[in-house]
């Protein structure tokens, strides 16, 4: 734990504010949705004109962790898990539930945040599962997610007793068997794919029916069939997800007609189902030009569609599930990184390298994701340069942000990433043997390590070196 207090001055917030494009909050006001925000909401300018998040400024930050560092706002993920809750209640009449997909960013920390804050979690894998455990989550706020979970991993969930949603056929008899030779009735929801299409990137859409995930939903039938009569499972639910980084509310409210639709069919095989997990997909704010629903939109369109579609079929409210990742993390944490070495290709395009790239933010090369950036040590210096944010890894590809509109820049400079929460840690390697970065969780000055930085050692610790190479 270190205390970082910076030194504030809103007069020197709003001197800077003119020529800053990115800061959106300037007091202690949110003036936007978590998800609808390039910053993180306790995003300031000190009297140095530095960036301070969570009352730190990130320059100092830097000088005690190093970089590429992970700095995580605590009040931003807070507030993202409450608006959630709170909407939920307030537009569903029945029992509801977010569940954090902790996918988008699953380490001890972010795990016993959400978990303090009431929210359940979403797993994917086994380290995903034993991760939520050691953070404190109870076995049966646990859904344990995933395409192709191994016997070992279901083994591992029926040891524990949490929630499995059956992506197929395989699992789903292999959990039957696993259970019934533990002598236990494990509780399971069925996935399908709802047929929905949705715009995002083809790699994040799941609802289509083209899909590696979930059953078809002409084998519906067939997977009732064998649930009801496996006595080791109990189907309490049906899930659907249609994608990620959604915009559009079409898709979510066309899915509450399908996935009641399948809750009434369920119910006519004599199934106990009570929970509909509607998955989640909001997206969030990159660039200035994206303009996601906020939460509460989301969730009450949600909600709405639901209740009516229950309505119009004569059906008690189940238990209604969503599970929200990206946007509840995604724009609660930034990445600072050290400016190094600039090359000038003339008539073409400035280049500048940072200390990290794609084995800590695979997302550009991989998705073709567009991330904005700030100076952290100089916030409101005018924007004279359009340049191209490259990473230090031997590719090509290695590109963070093409066409950045920057102050003029020199080595040693701190660059800031924007909206880099989700799926970028989770998703980092150790690509050219690069350690992967720290992670500060930081609130009222004080910044506590949640991810340690990982040394030359680290990365030959889990190598073997035969003993006739050894010599």
């Amino acid at each position: 734990m270190v205390s970082m207090q910076s030194s504030q001055s809103r007069s020197a917030v709003v001197a800077a504010a003119s020529s800053l494009k990115y800061l959106e909050r300037l007091s202690g006001e949110a003036v936007r949705s978590p998800n609808q925000s390039l910053m993180p909401l306790t995003a300031t300018v000190t009297a140095q004109d530095h960036l301070a998040i969570g009352g730190c400024d990130v320059t100092e930050l830097v000088k005690t962790f190093g970089s590429p560092l992970y700095i995580l706002d605590e009040v931003s993920l807070s507030a993202a898990c409450q608006q959630y809750q709170t909407a939920l209640a307030e537009h569903y009449g029945g029992e509801s539930l977010a569940i954090y997909a902790s996918k988008a960013w699953n380490c001890l920390a972010v795990c016993a945040l959400v978990k303090r804050e009431g929210l359940g979690i979403d797993v994917v894998s086994g380290g995903e599962l034993y991760t939520a455990l050691q953070a404190g989550f109870e076995p049966e706020k646990i859904y344990f997610h995933g395409n192709n979970k191994s016997r070992e991993e279901l083994s591992q969930a029926v040891a524990i007793g949490c929630n499995v949603v059956a992506d197929n056929w395989l699992e789903l008899r292999s959990l039957a068997e696993l259970a019934q030779a533990h002598g236990k009735t494990m509780a399971v929801m069925v996935r399908f794919t709802p047929g929905i299409e949705c715009h995002t990137h083809e790699y994040i859409r799941t609802g289509h029916i083209d899909s590696k995930f979930g059953f078809d939903p002409e084998q519906l039938s067939e997977v009732f069939e064998f649930i009801k009569g496996a006595d080791s499972l109990d189907c309490i639910g049906l899930h659907c997800h249609i994608g990620s980084q959604i915009f559009e509310l079409q898709p979510h409210r066309d899915l509450a007609d399908v996935l009641v639709d399948a809750f009434l069919k369920a119910q006519h095989y004599g199934l106990g189902v009570q929970q509909l997990n509607v998955g989640g997909g909001l997206g969030i704010r990159y660039t200035e030009s994206d303009d996601p629903p906020s939460i509460t939109t989301w969730v009450q369109q949600v909600c709405e569609s639901i209740v009516r579609a229950c309505k119009a079929r004569g059906l008690a409210l189940p238990k209604l599930i969503c599970e929200p990742g990206r946007s509840l993390i995604g724009s609660a944490c930034v990445t600072a990184y050290t400016i190094g070495s600039q090359k000038e290709v003339p008539g073409i395009r400035k280049y500048i390298t940072v200390d990290g790239g794609m084995s800590d933010n695979p997302r550009p090369i991989t998705y073709q994701s567009i991330y904005r950036s700030v100076l952290a040590n100089q916030m409101s210096a005018p924007l004279t340069e359009t340049v191209t944010v490259a990473g230090k890894h031997c590719e090509s590809g290695d590109v963070l942000i093409k066409d950045a509109s920057l102050p003029s820049t020199e080595p040693g400079d701190i660059l800031v990433v924007l909206a880099t929460g989700a799926y970028n840690y989770s998703m980092s390697s150790n690509y050219n043997r690069l350690a992967r970065p720290a992670g500060v969780l930081v609130k009222d000055g004080q910044a506590d390590l949640i991810l340690r930085r990982e040394t030359l050692e680290d990365l030959v610790r889990f190598d073997a070196l035969p003993a006739r190479l050894a010599k």
